[in-house]
C-alpha cells in the first residue's frame, strides 16, 4: 500500500486527544467557576435577605416607630428587669400613703354627730347630745350623687297686637338659650363625653340617657359637637398663637382620617399649651400652614418637614436615635457591633441627663462630664460609614450633618434630649382614632382639632375642663368674650 495511503488512516496522537480533553476540561471548569460565582453571589443576597426579614420581624415599638398597641404577644419589648429587694408587696414603713382629703365642714352638705350609747368600762348610758368639753376622734364624710332631676325651663312665647295698628308682635328667645333644646352645661357634658373620654355618638347618647335621663337623637350629638367646636375658635387661635410665639416647642404628627382620605394630626406642645391640627398632608407646607415660620427652639424627631428648621434652634429627639440603633442590634456582625457602642454611650447620656434633673449637678458640670461622651459618640459616626451594612452606613452619614442639633440640650433651659413631651399628649389623641378611626367630615376635623387642644392644654394646667366648656358655650350664645386657654400666672 503506498505511503500516502497509510498517512491518511492513522488515527490521532496520545498527545492530541489529551491536548483536546485539557482544552475541554479548562472551558468546563471556567463554566463551573462561572456559576459557582453566580450561586455564591445569589447565596450571600439571599442570606442577607433572610437577616433583613428575621430582623423586620423582630421589629417592635422599642425599635420603629410602630405603636406599643401594635406588638404582638410573641414579639413584646422585654421587661426591664429589677433585682428583687426582698421586702414585701404593697406600703413600705414609712411610706406616705395617698388618701382622699376631707372637705371643710362648711362645705359638706349635712354633719351627723355619733356618740357611743353606754360606757365600755361600766356599761351605764352616756349622754347622747355633743357636750362642752367631748373629744372629736374621728371625721368620716361619705361623698354621693345626688339622684338627677332633670332642670327643664319651658319658654312661653306669647303674640302681642297691637292695639294701634293691629300688629302682632312675637316674643324673641333670650340670647344665652338661642333655638338650642339644651343647656351650656348639658352641651359641655356631651363635648366632654365624647372630645375627653372618646366615647362614640351613640355611646354620648346612651350615656347621657343613662346618667341624667336625657334622650336626645344622634344628629344631636353632631349639632352639639359643631357648636363646641365653634365656641372654641377663640381659644384655640389664641393658642395657636401662642404656641408659635413660645420659646421652646416640641411637635409630631401621626396619621387620621378625613373620611375616606388619608390625613395628619399635628401637635404642637409647650409646658402648658397642647395644640392639635389637622391637615391632609404630611409636608413641611403643612407644618408651615400649622405654626407658620417659627424662630425659636423646636424639639422633634428627624422627619424630613421638620428638618429645615435652622440647625442652631433644633433639637432631635434622642429617644428616636436610641430606637434606630437598638434597630442595628437585630442583626449580626457589624451593625451589632455599632448599635451596642452607640447603646452604651446614649446609655450614659441619659444618666448624666437624669442626674441634672435631679438637681445632682449644675448645667457646667453637665457639660463638661457629657464632653468625653461626645467624642467617642462621634468617632463611632465617623467609623461608621464604612460599616459593611449599608443601613447602618447611612444612619451615620444622615446623622454626622445633624450633629448641632443633638446637644442644643446641654446649653439651653427649658430644651430636653426627647420629644416625650410632645408624643405624650399625642398619645391620647392616637386612642381616639383607634376608637373612632379619624373624622367623618371636615367640621369633624375642626371639631376633633379643637376639643383635643382645650383638654390638653387644660390638664396641663391642672384646669376645670367642664366648667371651661360650658363657660366657652355660654359665651358664643352670647356673644361675649371667650375664655382663654392660656395659663393665667
Amino acid at each position: 500500500m503506498p505511503a500516502t495511503a497509510r498517512s491518511k488512516g492513522k488515527r490521532p496522537s496520545r498527545r492530541t486527544d489529551l491536548r483536546a480533553e485539557n482544552t475541554a476540561l479548562r472551558a468546563e471548569n471556567a463554566s463551573l467557576r462561572a456559576d459557582l460565582l453566580q450561586v455564591t453571589e445569589q447565596l450571600a443576597a439571599a442570606l442577607k435577605r433572610i437577616e433583613e426579614l428575621e430582623a423586620k420581624q423582630k421589629e417592635n415599638s422599642a425599635t420603629s416607630d410602630r405603636p406599643p398597641s401594635s406588638d404582638p404577644p410573641w414579639n413584646k419589648p422585654p421587661a426591664k428587669k429589677r433585682e428583687s429587694s426582698g421586702k414585701k408587696r404593697g406600703g413600705q414603713p414609712g411610706h406616705k400613703g395617698v388618701t382622699r382629703e376631707l372637705l371643710p365642714v362648711e362645705k359638706v352638705s349635712r354633719v351627723i354627730p355619733l356618740l357611743p350609747k353606754n360606757c365600755e368600762g361600766c356599761k351605764r348610758p352616756l349622754p347622747q347630745s355633743v357636750q362642752p368639753g367631748m373629744a372629736l376622734v374621728q371625721r368620716h364624710q361619705v361623698t354621693e350623687t345626688p339622684p338627677q332631676q332633670l332642670d327643664v325651663t319651658e319658654h312661653q312665647l306669647y303674640g302681642v297686637t297691637c292695639a294701634c295698628c293691629g300688629t302682632v308682635t312675637t316674643a324673641e328667645l333670650p340670647d344665652d338659650v338661642g333655638r338650642s333644646a339644651f343647656g351650656p352645661r348639658l352641651q359641655a357634658i356631651v363635648a366632654l363625653l365624647t372630645g375627653r373620654y372618646r366615647l362614640s355618638r351613640r355611646e354620648a347618647v346612651e350615656g347621657m340617657k343613662d346618667l341624667f335621663g336625657v334622650d336626645m337623637a344622634l344628629g344631636t350629638v353632631s349639632a352639639i359637637e359643631k357648636t363646641t367646636s365653634a365656641a372654641l375658635e377663640e381659644p384655640y387661635e389664641e393658642a395657636r398663637k401662642a404656641v408659635r410665639d413660645a420659646g421652646v416647642v416640641y411637635a409630631d404628627e401621626t396619621g387620621w382620617r378625613n373620611g375616606k382620605v388619608r390625613a395628619w394630626l399635628w401637635i404642637a406642645v409647650t409646658t402648658t399649651l397642647a395644640v392639635f391640627w389637622i391637615d391632609p398632608r404630611r409636608t413641611r407646607q403643612a407644618f408651615h400652614r400649622f405654626l407658620g415660620a417659627l424662630s425659636k427652639y423646636l424639639v422633634t424627631d428627624r422627619w424630613g418637614a421638620y428638618l429645615k428648621h435652622p440647625l442652631e434652634l433644633h433639637q432631635l429627639c434622642w429617644a428616636h436615635l436610641k430606637r434606630d440603633f437598638e434597630k442595628l442590634m437585630l442583626h449580626r456582625g457589624e451593625p451589632r457591633a455599632l448599635g451596642t457602642a452607640a447603646l452604651a454611650e446614649i446609655k450614659s447620656i441619659f444618666q448624666l441627663w437624669h442626674r441634672f434633673e435631679h438637681g445632682e449637678i449644675k448645667r457646667p458640670t453637665l457639660k463638661k462630664l457629657m464632653k468625653p461622651i461626645q467624642d467617642r459618640f462621634y468617632d463611632l459616626l465617623t467609623d461608621g460609614l464604612q460599616n459593611s451594612y449599608a443601613k447602618a452606613g447611612g444612619l451615620c452619614a444622615r446623622l454626622i450633618p445633624l450633629w448641632p442639633c443633638l446637644w442644643i440640650f446641654l446649653k439651653v433651659e427649658g430644651v430636653q434630649p426627647t420629644n416625650n413631651l410632645g408624643e405624650r399628649d399625642l398619645r391620647k389623641a392616637v386612642l381616639w382614632r383607634k376608637g373612632s378611626f379619624g373624622s367623618q367630615s371636615d367640621d369633624g376635623c375642626l371639631y376633633a382639632s379643637r376639643i383635643l387642644t382645650a383638654v390638653g392644654s387644660l390638664r396641663k394646667q391642672g384646669r376645670d375642663i367642664l366648667g371651661f366648656l360650658e363657660q366657652a358655650i355660654r359665651a358664643y350664645r352670647t356673644g361675649l368674650q371667650a375664655p382663654s386657654l392660656l395659663p393665667s400666672g
